[in-house]
């Protein structure tokens, strides 16, 4: 029914990489805490970076739960579900940490996102995650759905916000700052967007 693996490799990457969805958990070391859980969606946006670590691209929002919960306690659990073919799901258990657009690993790390232009997202961290636990289980109870499209709504939204305008809108919200539960969040004011290497010869 399940089993634990030691590295993310063959059929279970390709899994992963396949998928237009996924799910991210995170929660406050106070037992009284918000627990949170997001869906992720954009493909392109998630890349499995070696076989114990994962980075997605963390876009603007009404809120950085996820954000203010790694800087804390650093705990996350990422997962995905077969919403078509055999049923499958895969959890990976971790440690995350958000990386901010004036940390000197950004160019790196953008690297491994090449079909996705973050500019139209508001893009403002990069999360990675070194998995310490793989495991799959059998998503007997998964619905069968359909993959249509993107949502176009997120890019339209976004794609004319400038480095000020965006951390003006981020200031405006309630828990960009601060967490729900008062954790330091996204650090603000928000750094310029440092250039892409593939834009260096523009």
């Amino acid at each position: 029914m399940g089993k634990t693996y030691d590295r993310i490799a063959g059929r279970l990457r390709t899994f992963i990489e396949e998928q237009p969805i996924f799910f991210t958990a995170s929660a406050p070391l106070s037992g009284a805490g918000t627990v949170n859980l997001s869906p992720k969606g954009l493909r392109g946006s998630l890349a499995v970076i070696d076989e114990h670590t994962l980075a997605y691209l963390d876009f603007a929002g009404s809120n950085a739960e996820t954000v203010a919960h790694l800087r804390e306690n650093g705990r996350i659990t990422l997962m995905w579900c077969a919403f078509q073919g055999p049923p499958t799901i895969v959890r990976v258990h971790g440690r995350g940490e958000p990386v901010f657009r004036d940390d000197p690993r950004w160019p790196e790390l953008m690297t491994h996102f090449t079909t996705i232009d973050p500019d139209a997202h508001g893009h403002r961290a990069i999360i990675v995650v070194t998995a310490e636990r793989i495991r799959d289980s059998c998503g007997y109870a998964v619905p069968f759905m359909s993959y249509d499209s993107e949502r176009p709504l997120h890019a339209s939204r976004f794609a004319r916000e400038t480095d000020e305008s965006l951390d003006a809108y981020f200031r405006k919200k309630d828990h960009i700052a601060r967490s729900i539960d008062g954790l330091p969040g996204l650090p603000l004011p928000l750094p310029p967007t440092p250039p892409r290497g593939d834009r260096a010869a523009d």
